[in-house]
């Protein structure tokens, strides 16, 4: 279409060169790797508060216990931390000792201790004196090394589970008890 001023277009000076398309391509390359820097020191904050959080809701004492606190409650872990028939909802074993490993947790008003002992006695005494405890509601199995007993009363849940082992610790009987509670 013909210039309707008839002006001829204005000259181009000799020694200037003409525009380059890369100094915009070269804006688009840095702003895509400006985002991506940014994205990343986002990723690298979110995970460093995650783990300060963590690190503020875990505590161990002097003698070993692990104690987490949740939103809802707190877990506790000790290899040493003694636990009463209270505790458990059920009698201890006549002259078990208790071994490593007990835990307490209470989440959301719900709650569970765990314990592990050790007997010399045999398995199929230890698993007759925790029928008679459980009473003749209780669910119980019995197998070549060991058995299972569990009993469950309204919101209170008790497990014993009854090991005997013939290699480890002496031949003795383990006995673990499970206890949980709340509404």
């Amino acid at each position: 279409m013909p210039d309707p001023t008839n002006n001829p277009p204005a000259p181009v000076p000799a020694g200037a060169a003409p525009q380059k398309s890369g100094s915009s391509a070269l804006k688009i390359v840095l702003i895509i790797v400006g985002i991506f820097v940014v994205l990343g020191m986002l990723v690298v904050g979110v995970i460093g508060y995650g783990f300060w959080r963590i690190s503020r809701a875990v505590h161990k004492s002097a003698n070993g216990q692990v104690t987490v606190s949740t939103l809802g409650g707190a877990i506790s872990a000790n290899t040493t931390q003694a636990v009463t028939a209270g505790d458990l909802g059920v009698a201890i074993y006549p002259g078990a000792t208790q071994g490593k490993g007990t835990l307490h947790m209470t989440i959301a008003g719900k709650s569970m201790v765990t314990a592990n002992f050790l007997t010399p006695d045999p398995k199929d005494k230890v698993i007759a004196f925790y029928k008679d405890q459980a009473g003749p509601n209780a669910e119980v199995m019995t197998t070549d090394t060991g058995g299972y007993i569990n009993v469950n009363k309204g919101n209170d849940s008790i497990t014993i589970t009854i090991l005997q082992q013939a290699n480890q610790n002496n031949g003795e009987t383990q006995i673990t008890i499970v206890h949980t509670s709340g509404s």
